[in-house]
């Protein structure tokens, strides 16, 4: 598996992969009509360094690496994965965090926070606790679920 910067050329894949997971509203806080422009401009905005993750020219995921904070909360590191459905289950998400991790130490950050983990995601609460993350804290009903109303907020964390 290959793990690159996102080109221009990676928008239509990107977007393939964003699309199911905006528009099923269950993990991130975004908004379910969100348009494909206003998708990517989002996730590819300037204050964001985009990657994917491709095998045999196929792009797999995707993930975004940027300053949890600004100031004094500039040498904590935020990320942000997808991974496309039909690569669900193939360590996928595992091998974009990894990455993140060596990329954002490799830049100086000093820890990773994830700041709004869904509680009922969770694959990805394990996936992250595997890889180090602790729950530092937790957002009572923050979240509005499709599926099960208002659940928990998770914030993650560690060090590099």
């Amino acid at each position: 598996m290959l793990i690159r910067p996102a080109s221009p050329e990676d928008a239509a894949a990107i977007w393939s992969i964003m699309e199911p997971v905006v528009r099923a509203g269950e993990t991130y806080a975004l908004d379910r009509d969100m348009s494909r422009d206003d998708a990517l401009a989002y996730w590819l905005a300037p204050d964001k360094e985009a990657f994917v993750a491709e095998q045999d020219g196929a792009v797999l995921g995707t993930y975004v690496l940027r300053p949890n904070q600004a100031g004094g909360g500039r040498h904590v590191a935020n990320c942000a994965y997808m991974t496309s459905a039909h690569a669900m289950g193939r360590g996928v998400a595992r091998r974009m965090c990894e990455h993140s991790l060596d990329h954002a130490r490799a830049l100086g950050y000093k820890a990773m926070q994830f700041n709004f983990v869904v509680g009922t995601n969770e694959r990805a609460v394990r996936l992250w606790q595997s890889l180090g993350f602790e729950i530092v804290g937790r957002l009572p009903g923050a979240f509005a679920h499709p599926a099960h109303g208002d659940v928990d907020a998770l914030v993650m964390f560690r060090q590099l």
